[in-house]
């Protein structure tokens, strides 16, 4: 069933776990996904970046997402992940996304505000959940790419009144992770999750998980982060599942052949991300 990103996040909120959050851009991804979370039991959030949207269109996304959501016994949200651009959140508010993300992380706080209250405004008004961002998360996400010299931490004092001023739903924060490949272990400021999830009592998101161990991921969770973002992860089981077969069967150029088993290996990690995020068994 489809749902507002707002009504599963509530739930992970009030309930100490946190939702995975995974970025699709094909339809084996689609159903690796939806198939992970009836196997597990998990509310989850199918989310496309700009770069995806570019890719397959948003109208290919919303379609597949939407159709998979209503044959789905687990709740599912439709979710824009890091939004830049006015119109292409308009469109995706328009193709029924059911939560979007405004990042406006890369301005200064007066105008990340500005930017974010007038998201929201509109996005509430049609019953769409809001996420933002607040700090600078390093490393390169499709067109997003930020230095780590340039990286900075999310500050709890703006944070409150980031929140308190644009109404968003949950927030992204900047606390040592980055996004893509890893090339040592990331440094996570665990009492910065744990004081800014005292001060806003609301879902927080943690971005940059791909690579992240897993004694993090779950001490993380056990602060308040409730909603994960995961792409490289996924990326790495399809290229590895890909790459195995046609070495494997260099003969073979059926299409459904090749990302069948490319499939079941996405699916393998996303299970694994949801048990260890602790969802598993939690869709209502």
């Amino acid at each position: 069933m489809l749902v507002t990103g707002k009504a599963i996040l509530k739930h992970a909120h009030e309930n100490g776990y946190a939702v995975g959050a995974f970025n699709v851009n094909t339809m084996e991804q689609v159903q690796a996904i939806i198939e992970a979370a009836e196997e597990t039991k998990s509310p989850v959030i199918i989310q496309a970046s700009q770069g995806g949207l570019k890719y397959a269109g948003v109208e290919y996304i919303a379609a597949m997402v939407k159709t998979a959501a209503e044959k789905a016994s687990v709740p599912v949200a439709l979710h824009l992940d890091h939004g830049t651009d006015f119109k292409q959140i308009m469109l995706c508010l328009r193709n029924g996304f059911t939560s979007v993300m405004i990042d406006g992380s890369h301005y200064e706080l007066e105008e990340n505000i500005k930017k974010t209250k007038q998201i929201v405004e509109m996005a509430h008004a049609v019953g769409v959940s809001v996420e933002a961002e607040l700090g600078k998360i390093g490393g390169t996400e499709d067109d997003i790419s930020v230095d780590e010299k340039d990286a900075t931490f999310t500050d709890p004092d703006e944070a409150e009144r980031f929140v308190k001023e644009t109404e968003v739903d949950y927030l992204a924060i900047a606390v040592g992770t980055a996004h893509g490949p890893y090339k040592g272990e990331p440094k996570i400021d665990f009492d910065r999750i744990k004081t800014i999830k005292e001060r806003l009592d609301m879902p927080l998101v943690l971005h940059g998980s791909s690579g992240v161990p897993e004694e993090s991921i779950k001490k993380a969770v056990s602060l308040g982060i409730n909603k994960i973002n995961i792409d490289t992860d996924i990326r790495m089981a399809f290229h590895r599942a890909v790459k195995k077969f046609i070495s494997e069967n260099p003969d073979v150029y059926d299409p459904r052949k090749i990302l069948g088993p490319a499939k079941e290996e996405m699916k393998k990690v996303i299970k694994e991300k949801m048990i260890m995020f602790g969802s598993a068994e939690k869709a209502w």
